[in-house]
Parts: structure tokens; C-alpha cells; sequence
């Protein structure tokens, strides 16, 4: 993990087999550009055999890369409401999620609490380790190379693009997702949490907050 400069765990045993923040997608890869030709050719071919129309292809796009859908938000909210369940959380990450009915494909998932002197940044700097089981896939700019390397070199200017600014007194610490381990962000609680109802607390949860790109 980086803190600040940063800390940075990062044990990378890697053996794997259009969003709204376009200034961090910036690829430069020529076999990223050759597999979008394909995806594309592909793409064409499906939509005019009528197999597809370009308006699904849109809506998953949209589906997938959604911030708000996902099934992070139902582990923050029992965690915010059940003091137990987020200290099993906290504890191993995999077994709570488990226990609320979620399944986990990951090796392991690792949770890492904001607090009010503590943020937490999630990257994958070798390639895109993402907790698809529980976030499903990765936005783009998550998986580009300028989020992957800037997170580590200038983490707080990238925060500062997606419109987070942390004072100076707030510690960031980065964390480097790797194949066997993947890391959630467990944000603050809202105040007044204990009069919400669970379908309220979720809807106040998106992705981008269990990335940490969001506070």
C-alpha cells in the first residue's frame, strides 16, 4: 500500500488469463487499440445479422459501467447498521460478504475503512484486478494505464480530478489489488444512519465509493 507518497502494499502474482472521467483514459497500448478494432468488427457484424441492436449494445455499456449498480452497496449498509457484522467484515472480508448471500469468486477480498483521518485509493497497477463478483467490471478508466500508474505516482491528483480534494491533514493510503487479492473500501457511515432503512442506506452507496475515488 502507498500512504501518501505513498505507502503501497503490492504483492502482484498476476496469472490471468465510454466513461465519464475521459482524461484518465488515455491508452497508448497498440494490442488495446487492435482488440477495440475487433470488438468493434465484431460489434457490426452482430448488429447486422440483427442479433443485436446498436441501442442494447449502448444500454449494456451503460449497465456495466454503472456507478450505483452493484452489490457493495448491500455489505456497507449491514455494515453501517450492525457493529458485529462490520468487524467480521473487517476481519475477513470474503466470509462476511459471504454470509449475506453474495458470491465470492475472489481468493480473497480485503476491506479498508475511510475514516475521518484515513482515505483509502484502490488500483491494480500491473494490469485490472477488480472484485467483479461483487462491483462486476471494471469501469474503463479504472483498467487504463494512466489510472494504474498515476494512482501510485499522484494519487491525490487524481482524486482531484474525479472532484475529491482531501485536506492535507487526511492520510491517503493506496492499495494495490493483485489476482489472489482484491480490495473494497468501506466508506463512512452517514449521520443519522441508525433512523435509515437499508434500502435508503443503499441507494447512498456507488461504486465509485468502494473504489475510493468518491468519499
Amino acid at each position: 500500500m502507498h500512504e501518501d507518497h505513498d505507502d503501497h502494499t503490492h504483492d502482484h502474482s498476476h496469472d490471468h488469463t465510454h466513461d465519464e472521467y475521459e482524461a484518465l483514459v488515455i491508452e497508448d497500448d497498440a494490442g488495446n487499440i487492435e482488440a477495440q478494432i475487433i470488438i468493434d468488427a465484431l460489434q457490426d457484424v452482430l448488429i447486422s445479422k440483427g442479433l443485436l441492436t446498436a441501442p442494447e449494445v449502448t444500454k449494456e455499456i451503460e449497465k456495466l459501467e454503472s456507478p450505483g449498480i452493484h452489490l457493495g452497496a448491500k455489505v456497507v449498509a449491514k455494515a453501517w447498521t450492525d457493529p458485529d457484522y462490520k468487524q467480521r467484515l473487517l476481519s475477513n472480508g470474503k466470509s462476511a460478504v459471504q454470509e449475506i448471500g453474495i458470491a465470492v469468486g475472489e481468493a480473497q477480498i480485503v476491506v479498508v475503512e475511510n475514516t475521518d483521518e484515513v482515505h483509502n485509493l484502490i488500483t491494480c497497477t500491473l494490469c485490472s484486478c477488480y472484485p467483479r463478483s461483487i462491483l462486476g467490471q471494471p469501469p474503463s478508466w479504472y483498467i487504463s494505464k494512466a489510472y494504474r500508474a498515476r494512482t501510485v505516482r499522484e494519487p491525490r491528483s487524481v482524486l482531484s480530478e474525479f472532484g475529491l480534494d482531501l485536506e492535507d491533514d487526511v492520510q491517503l493510503i493506496v492499495h494495490d489489488s493483485n489476482a489472489d487479492m482484491r480490495y473494497l473500501v468501506l466508506p463512512q457511515a452517514p449521520a443519522g444512519v441508525e433512523q435509515m432503512e437499508a434500502d435508503g442506506l443503499e441507494a447512498m452507496v456507488t461504486r465509485d465509493h468502494l473504489i475510493g475515488v468518491s468519499r
